[in-house]
């Protein structure tokens, strides 16, 4: 488990995927792509891991992910297989706000 930043550039170890933070909770919590940990941008990689079968959704580019409670916010930078997950559960892609009505 670790605390993140708003800033903060991550990778996944088991695919393609890149995600910036955009919101953080204050507490610790274990962020995962494809079921693995997430590395700092600057680790070095790890050869030949592919995503676990129930985490290999995958992530979309440009896209932003949240957690259930809202308190995490991602911005996939680069896409891959694997699928994002906070403490287990699986992040979802953040809706667009509804306009107003123009009545």
């Amino acid at each position: 488990m670790s605390q993140l930043k708003p800033g903060t550039r991550l990778r996944s170890a088991v695919c393609a995927t890149e995600v910036m933070i955009v919101a953080a909770p204050k507490s610790d919590v274990a962020l995962t792509c494809g079921g693995v940990a997430m590395a700092s941008l600057d680790a070095p990689r790890t050869a030949g891991g592919t995503p676990q079968p129930d985490a290999s959704s995958g992530t979309l580019l440009g896209k932003r992910y949240v957690s259930e409670a809202g308190d995490l916010e991602l911005l996939c930078t680069k896409p891959g297989q694997g699928s994002l997950a906070c403490d287990g559960k699986p992040l979802v892609v953040k809706g667009a706000k509804p306009l107003p009505s123009s009545d």
